[in-house]
This record gives C-alpha cells, sequence and structure tokens, in this order.
C-alpha cells in the first residue's frame, strides 16, 4: 500500500508525523508544557501551536495554493478561495495530553470542492497511522481495516464523548447517555473524537457519537469510517453531517440501531422529538433513577432511624434490551 500511496497523503502523512515528533517530546516531560485556557475547561498548549505551524509549513510548502482550516489558526493560512483546504487538528484530545493521559492524536484531512479526499489520524502514543484516499480503502499501519461486523446493539461496545464546556446540554446528553448504555454491552469515553471515528473504522469499538464537535474533529475520521464499510452522519442519519455539532458512526446495522434511539436527540429532530426529549429531561431533573436507587430508598432511615417510603418514579426508562454478557 504504501508505494501506491496518493501524492497528497503522502504529504499529510509526513506533516502528521512531524507533528507526533513535536508531541512524543514534549511528552516527555509534560508537566513542563505552557497551557492556557479557551474557555472552561477547553485548553491550548503551545505544543498544540507548534504541532500546528509544523502541520501547516508541510502541507504549504508542497501545495502553496491550497487552502488551510486549522482549530487554533482558522483560516488565516494558505488561500482563501482554493478549492483544496485542509482540516487540521494538530492535537486531538489537549486534556488527556496535559494530564499524561495517553489517548490523543494528530487529525489532517483534504476537502476538494467541499469533500473530503484524503485522511490521516495519526496517534504518536502507540506510533498508528490511520489513513485512508477516497475510493481506495481504510488502513492501519499499512493493513486494511474494516469495521466490525456486530449486528445486534446489545453485543456492541460503543465509544462517546461527554459534555465539557458550560451550556452543553448535559442533561440532555445524560439522557442520549442512559438509552444507550441501557442498549448495549458497554460505553467508552477516551477523549480524542478523531481517533474514536478511527478506532470505529477499525472495528475496535462498533459505534461513536458525540455532540459539540467541529469540523476538525470529525474531517478525516469520517473518510476512515466511510472507507472502512461504515456510516457517519448527524443525530438522524443525514450524511451531511460536518458543520451540523453533532456526529454518529457505525457500521451499517449498528448506525441504524443507534439512529432510531438518538435521533429524538439531534437539533434537526421533529417538534413533536423534541417536545418529548424537553419532557423526558425536566423529569429527569427532577430525580434522576438509577437502578436499584428504589431498593436502597425503601430502607433507607431518617434521623429518628423510622424508614421512609420512596419517592415516586419520575423517569421513563429506556427500553431495555437483555445483554448476552455483563455490562462493564
Amino acid at each position: 500500500m504504501s508505494s501506491n500511496l496518493h501524492p497528497m497523503l503522502n504529504v499529510a502523512i509526513k506533516a502528521a508525523r512531524a507533528a507526533g515528533a513535536i508531541i512524543n517530546r514534549a511528552a516527555l516531560d509534560v508537566e513542563a508544557v505552557r497551557v492556557s485556557v479557551k474557555q472552561t475547561n477547553d485548553f491550548v498548549t503551545e505544543i498544540d501551536q507548534a504541532a500546528e505551524a509544523a502541520i501547516i509549513e508541510t502541507l504549504l510548502t508542497a501545495y502553496p495554493g491550497h487552502g488551510i482550516l486549522a482549530e487554533e489558526s482558522g483560516s488565516e493560512h494558505g488561500a482563501k478561495d482554493s478549492e483544496f483546504v485542509w482540516i487540521i487538528d494538530p492535537l486531538d484530545g489537549t486534556t488527556n495530553f496535559i494530564h499524561g493521559f495517553p489517548v490523543y492524536c494528530v487529525s489532517i484531512a483534504l476537502a476538494v470542492k467541499g469533500k473530503i479526499e484524503q485522511a490521516v489520524v495519526y496517534d504518536p502514543t502507540r506510533n498508528d497511522l490511520f489513513c485512508a484516499t477516497r475510493g481506495r480503502g481504510a488502513y492501519l499501519n499499512d493493513r486494511r481495516i474494516r469495521v466490525a461486523k456486530r449486528t445486534r446493539l446489545q453485543e456492541c461496545l460503543i465509544a462517546t464523548g461527554f459534555p465539557y464546556r458550560p451550556g452543553d446540554r448535559l442533561k440532555t446528553y445524560l439522557n442520549m447517555l442512559g438509552e444507550i448504555m441501557s442498549q448495549c454491552a458497554g460505553v467508552r469515553r477516551p477523549g480524542a473524537a478523531a481517533l474514536d471515528l478511527a478506532y470505529v473504522a477499525a472495528g475496535y469499538s462498533d459505534g461513536f457519537f458525540e455532540t459539540g464537535l467541529k469540523p476538525w474533529d470529525v474531517a478525516a475520521g469520517s473518510l476512515l469510517v466511510t472507507e472502512a464499510g461504515g456510516l457517519i452522519g448527524n443525530l438522524t442519519g443525514e450524511a451531511d453531517f460536518m458543520d451540523h455539532g453533532e456526529c454518529l458512526a457505525g457500521n451499517p446495522r449498528i448506525y441504524g440501531q443507534m439512529v432510531a434511539t438518538l435521533a429524538k436527540y439531534s437539533k434537526f429532530a421533529g417538534a413533536a422529538q423534541k417536545t418529548q426529549v424537553a419532557n423526558a429531561v425536566e423529569r429527569s431533573s427532577d430525580r434522576p433513577v438509577v437502578d436499584g436507587a428504589e431498593e436502597k430508598a425503601e430502607t433507607a432511615p431518617t434521623a429518628d432511624n423510622s424508614a421512609v417510603p420512596p419517592p415516586a418514579r419520575t423517569l421513563t426508562r429506556a427500553r431495555k434490551i437483555p445483554a448476552t454478557g455483563p455490562k462493564i
């Protein structure tokens, strides 16, 4: 596969490895890295900026007429009106990185006339290189990858990303999470959306969903997923999702089952679905229900050791599918 790489993909790989080298050097003494706060719980480091500069220099040296859309510098570099636009996240998983938690990556995609044609996601901690060219399949370290073959959500491992900024609709998200948790074998939150999508492409997880995402979080991963035989879109299943701020991916069967569960939480859902969600969120905020909470409440003593009856159940439970194994 290496000898047959598209020339533009080769340049993207060179850029990703250059950024990865900067990140790996900094990871040896991560406590010395200067950190700034863009907004609450949203960090940027000098390493994000150095990695981004290395990527942009590599890309524009090879293709000076191309445009750039990067997380830290926006569109200030490159041509402003080019049909070729590189979409860059120099360090996806910055919060993990500054804590020394080894789950983060470099994400680089090339959009041509608005369609993603080349993609690289590079994990510098494992030296894992995921890449894809439209129509040529997806690869991990020269090995062809495919999405997992599971067909029932109850058997699946699903990845997600938790809201972490003020105003991120936490209560709505917790309802989404509760529905998915009750229907699958396990949920994971690694903390780097681009790598989450690469893992769906490789079959390491069966599906992924998250809201509040930007194009540089999902551009490269989206091509990896589709070239590996999967589907990706917004929560209602629409494929034109890049600027929607919500993402759902999986193999075709699991994707359909996740859409059936999560579509009502999409900002593109119908009015009736939005009302249903609003009512559920309001009820859950009154009293979130956790399995076993009622039983514990029945025996919970008051200050004078008298038993108190459990409060009325206020949250409509998601339909539960019997799992084939223990949830982890």
